[in-house]
């Protein structure tokens, strides 16, 4: 489904991601990485995302934002669980807009729109991480009312430590 979202910004749409956008997805995937200074951890392909995000069992949902119908914009989002809550929540793993483009409100209609997606999914809760030295993004964040978790670290098992745990 390629349903689009009408923006208040002029020339600015965000649609649900197709199969065929996944090599302008995983090129602006790539630019985050130049970002956030972890090109090196970039391993997905094209085969990879397009299984994982519209294969039979896709495990997220990509938009994509395009203005004057060039893409520059998108994010990545699924759901998780609040076993507190007994609801679903929505975790944001990406949202990125081009440099050049940035303050215009494109990352706000973004995070607007996947709000107002929570809230018709019935979800409990909006959540998603940012690098601690980004300062930017954070100050962003907070000016929308977002809050940063303290007391959580957040755990990750990948590569050989994965393989141990699983018994491979």
């Amino acid at each position: 489904m390629n349903v689009i979202f009408k923006t208040d910004i002029e020339g600015f749409t965000l649609r649900e991601a197709a199969a065929e956008d996944v090599p302008v997805l995983l090129s602006l995937i790539r630019e985050l990485a130049v970002y956030e200074k972890l090109t090196d951890q970039v391993t997905a392909t094209e085969e990879s995302m397009k299984l994982s995000l519209f294969g039979i069992r896709p495990g997220a949902e990509a938009l994509l934002g395009e203005l004057d119908g060039e893409p520059v914009a998108y994010a990545v989002y699924f759901h998780n669980y609040s076993t507190f809550a007994g609801r679903l929540g929505l975790y944001l793993e990406d949202v990125y807009v081009k440099p050049e483009l940035r303050g215009r409100g494109m990352g706000k209609a973004i995070l607007s729109f996947l709000a107002r997606l929570a809230k018709e999914r019935g979800c409990a809760r909006f959540e998603w991480s940012v690098l601690d030295w980004n300062e930017p993004s954070i100050r962003f964040y907070r000016s929308l009312g977002a809050v940063p978790l303290d007391g959580w670290t957040i755990f990750r098992m990948t590569g050989e430590a994965l393989d141990r745990l699983a018994g491979i």
